[in-house]
């Protein structure tokens, strides 16, 4: 998830250098979505891995 939020951030960059305001919009936002959702499944999958076993 990580990966693709950097990959879109680096789209939103170049995006923004040319000038391409709404392809730079759509693209930061995809990222920050993707960071959100993989920072909420890390929480998610660190707490469920710390339960003892039953």
């Amino acid at each position: 998830m990580f990966s693709w939020a950097l990959t879109f951030l680096v789209v939103a960059v170049i995006a923004g250098l040319f000038g391409l305001s709404g392809v730079a919009g759509v693209a930061t936002q995809i990222a920050w979505a993707l960071f959100v959702i993989g920072l909420i499944l890390a929480v998610i999958f660190f707490v469920a891995g710390r339960r003892p076993p039953v």
